[in-house]
C-alpha cells in the first residue's frame, strides 16, 4: 500500500512572513476584520483576531463567533475584505 502523496506547503521567503506578521500585528491592534487565505483549505477564514499565540505558532481568529486557530505559517495571504 503506498502512502498518498500530499502537496508540500509552498516555501516563503523571510521578507513575505514578516510582512504578513506584520499585517497581522496591524490587524489586531486596530481591531480589524480581516480575510485570511489559508493553505490546504479551499474556503477562507474571515474574521477578527483574538489572539496570537507564539508557543503554538497559531492565529485565534473569531469567525461567527467561533474561535478557529489558524497555523501561521500555513496563511499564505492576508486582505481586507471589500465589502
Amino acid at each position: 500500500m503506498a502512502k498518498q502523496k500530499v502537496a508540500k506547503r509552498p516555501t516563503r521567503d523571510e521578507f513575505v512572513l514578516e510582512e504578513i506578521g506584520n499585517q497581522l500585528s496591524e490587524a489586531k491592534m486596530e481591531n480589524s476584520e480581516i480575510v485570511l487565505t489559508v493553505w490546504g483549505r479551499e474556503e477562507i477564514v474571515r474574521g477578527t483576531i483574538e489572539a496570537m499565540d507564539s508557543r503554538t505558532g497559531r492565529v485565534h481568529m473569531k469567525c461567527n463567533g467561533e474561535i478557529d486557530k489558524v497555523p501561521f505559517m500555513d496563511i499564505m495571504k492576508v486582505e481586507y475584505p471589500r465589502d
